[in-house]
């Protein structure tokens, strides 16, 4: 068994450099360049008795995206730069196992009960206080150790485009209340976007903060770094943070702060600021409040820009707010697709979102889900060539 799946992991490498080699000609550049058969190899084994599965999605362009049922994660994500050479633009690991066993759990997952941290890993609802698991520190992060990202999702593949994604939280699942029935659906369009339908329903008041933790890098996974690309990010505020990335407050202006991203700015500008919000998160880890015409209406939030593939990503939410991660705390050691190592800031994060801590801070956007209501919201990464 062990025999099969290095094999099984071997080939998985190997398809994975076929992503980010240049073709001998466009039409090649175009093709679909993952093995299915190969990829879903790697990934066919079982969790907690539960089955395990890769599955590809592609569109008439030859863009296509890995997913697997395992936390609901982008394995892959491959889009043609402005060569027309096939790019894997995410990170992630060769082997399920390694999602399982190192350190950096998130890449490409989805992220409940609740995105994001809680203070002091707890909050109160109707009178009663939940207790949490602290797993960042004294505070809860991105739902407990046990998220939503270390779950075996069902999972049904529609189509070639279309991965329909359901969970069962039950209730008391890392001490949040309430049977939390979830559904995401993945769809690859023909005009390049990965569009991220979430649904959960519950039978008791809880908390809601759905996401995907996708780490992006346009210049291709396993570049050495993310400070050339070029971030715009519709947002007048912020959420200033305390050392431990809890907002301290309302929501501050960026006018004036390295956080101004209204125009297009390279993201390493500021980065090596002294601004106490820089030293706070260590670089870019913060909430930015989206300069919403209509609320919960589907705007563009931000777009980001690699000048050296002229690959563009616009990103597109329903959401009220993105956390813009500029990987900071990526250091090298972590090894990822094709045996490279994941170096400081060589990835970035845009998770749409409600706020952080909103459960604590009355003053935020509710994340309270009641009996009878549906949470609904959508995210839609868009991908194109700016020359």
């Amino acid at each position: 068994m062990k025999k099969l799946q290095n094999i099984a992991v071997l080939a998985l490498i190997g398809l994975l450099v076929q992503c980010t080699s240049a073709p001998a000609d466009k039409t090649a550049a175009t093709a679909a360049v993952l093995d299915t058969t190969a990829l879903k190899a790697a990934y066919e084994t079982t969790v907690d008795n539960k089955p395990v599965h890769l599955y590809v999605l592609k569109n008439a362009g030859g863009v296509e995206a890995a997913i697997t049922n395992f936390g609901g994660r982008v394995v892959a994500l491959v889009v043609p730069d402005k060569n027309g050479v096939m790019t894997d633009i995410t990170l992630g690991y060769d082997s399920l196992n390694h999602y399982r066993t190192r350190s950096e759990t998130y890449f490409g997952a989805l992220i409940g009960r609740y995105g994001n941290r809680i203070a002091k890993a707890k909050f109160s609802l109707n009178g009663k206080t939940y207790q949490l698991a602290a797993n960042n520190g004294v505070n809860s992060l991105h739902g407990g150790p046990m998220g939503f990202h270390n779950q075996v999702w069902d999972a049904v593949q529609k189509d070639d485009r279309t991965l329909e994604l359901s969970y069962v939280s039950k209730d008391g699942e890392e001490g949040y209340p309430g049977n939390l029935s979830v559904k995401v659906i993945y769809t690859l369009t023909d005009a390049n976007e990965l569009k991220i339908d979430y649904e959960a329903t519950t039978d008791q008041p809880t908390v809601v903060n759905l996401t995907n933790h996708a780490y992006f890098n346009l210049n291709g996974q396993g570049n050495e770094t993310i400070t050339d690309h070029m971030l715009t990010i519709y947002a007048s505020k912020y959420s200033a943070v305390d050392t431990t990335l809890i907002p301290a407050g309302d929501p501050v202006a960026v006018e004036g702060t390295p956080f101004d991203f209204r125009t297009s700015k390279q993201v390493g500008k500021e980065i090596g600021s002294n601004h106490i919000q820089i030293k706070n998160g260590l670089g870019y880890d913060h909430n930015f409040v989206l300069d919403k015409k209509q609320a919960g209406a589907l705007e563009k939030a931000a777009s980001v820009y690699a000048p050296s593939t002229g690959i563009l990503m616009d990103v597109y939410t329903t959401e009220p707010a993105i956390q813009f991660y500029s990987g900071n705390f990526l250091d090298g050691k972590l090894v990822g697709k094709q045996q490279k190592a994941y170096g400081h800031r060589s990835a970035f994060c845009l998770e749409t979102q409600h706020y952080p801590d909103a459960p604590n801070q009355p003053s935020f956007p509710s994340t309270t889900l009641e009996p009878g209501k549906k949470y609904q919201t959508t995210t839609i990464y868009q991908f194109g060539i700016q020359k």
